[in-house]
């Protein structure tokens, strides 16, 4: 079986750090945390350009800017809303949104009508109505928009869908995967509120279903339990996916216990496992044992922080002139979305985008 999101070999095979041509100006939308560490490997890039970055606060911003060497920054002010201003720039190329997630739509619908290239930070959107929206957007108007599921384009991860399609370790007939860590109880805190799309599932469940999807595909039926708290956020989920050929995946989020953090996909010859405390999302080391023979260990390396690859990517797309990246395209963003709204619904989780 062909992976269906395995990178062309040429791309597998590229020094992610090496120009592949024109100077791309981008700018950044927030400038929280993942904000921070995306726009560090950013500037790793020779043929990247650090433009421009907004914030609501006018000190964050320009700490933000002058931090990483953008040539501007902008912030709100009576008039606009210091993202708008950014899409009015006429330097900035494309955009990286790091907003939670409940303003995705909003801000991505904004930089496209704009006319500004699109990565926003996963999950696209809070729903697939809203993801449906912003994809049709993007194609009506011509623009580049892609979700950063940035596992997807680690070597490990490329590595480990090379390893089923070569029919190595057999037909997949299990996955398993998990994510899980304590997160303080604090309700004002962006994973678990409510209104931004907080809980597990949006937040986690992206990187344990790339394991699946990735070896499997799409499954016919999911079934999902989860516990919620007292403000309808879903603290630990377990789904259990199924499929026509009888292979089945459990994939497990938790924000509530510390877990080791595996992926193991099992074939009727042989395992890969990816074992340790980012392994799941951010792998540098695959296990491999084929019927009963030596375990073999394959090691990779980690440039950055993890976020130069998919941002070689959004950056090849762009000097190419392509609106889809053909490793990460739209439409398996809108089948996530239906996917976690699905699974979402057997939780009875309902964020106010909802409605």
């Amino acid at each position: 079986m062909t992976s269906p999101f395995i990178a062309r070999p040429e791309l597998l095979d590229a020094d992610p750090l090496a120009a592949t041509g024109r100077p791309v100006r981008w700018g950044v939308v927030a400038t929280g945390a993942i904000a921070a560490t995306v726009t560090a490997d950013l500037a790793l890039l020779p043929d990247a350009v650090l433009q421009a970055v907004s914030s609501r606060r006018a000190d964050k911003a320009a700490a933000f800017a002058e931090r990483f060497g953008f040539a501007t920054s902008y912030s709100d002010t009576a008039d606009r809303l210091g993202y708008e201003a950014l899409f009015a720039d006429p330097d900035v190329e494309v955009v990286y949104v790091a907003t939670p997630h409940a303003q995705h739509a909003e801000v991505v619908r904004a930089a496209l009508t704009a006319g500004k290239a699109v990565l926003c930070e996963k999950p696209l959107t809070i729903n697939a109505r809203e993801a449906q929206e912003l994809v049709d957007l993007a194609r009506e108007r011509g623009v580049f928009l892609m979700e950063a599921v940035w596992t997807r384009f680690l070597p490990a991860m490329q590595r480990a869908l090379e390893i089923v399609a070569s029919g190595e370790i057999g037909t997949v007939q299990w996955v398993s995967a998990e994510v899980g860590f304590p997160a303080p109880a604090d309700p004002s805190a962006r994973i678990w509120a409510l209104a931004d799309g907080g809980g597990a599932l949006l937040d986690l469940a992206v990187y344990t279903l790339l394991w699946a999807w990735g070896t499997l595909g799409l499954p016919d039926a999911v079934r999902a339990v989860g516990t919620l708290n007292a403000e309808g956020v879903d603290a630990q989920n377990a789904l259990s996916l199924s499929y026509a050929s009888g292979a089945q995946a459990q994939l497990t989020t938790s924000l509530l216990a510390r877990s080791p953090h595996t992926a193991l996909v099992a074939g009727s010859a042989g395992w890969i496992r990816a074992q340790g405390p980012d392994e799941v999302y951010r792998p540098t080391r695959l296990d491999v044992q084929v019927g009963e023979g030596a375990v073999r260990t394959e090691e990779f390396e980690l440039i950055g922080s993890g976020y130069v690859h998919e941002l070689r990517e959004v950056t090849r797309c762009l000097q190419q002139g392509l609106t889809e990246s053909p490793v990460m395209p739209l439409d398996h963003s809108l089948a996530t979305m239906r996917l976690l709204d699905a699974v979402r619904g057997q939780l009875g989780v309902v964020y106010p985008n909802d409605v």
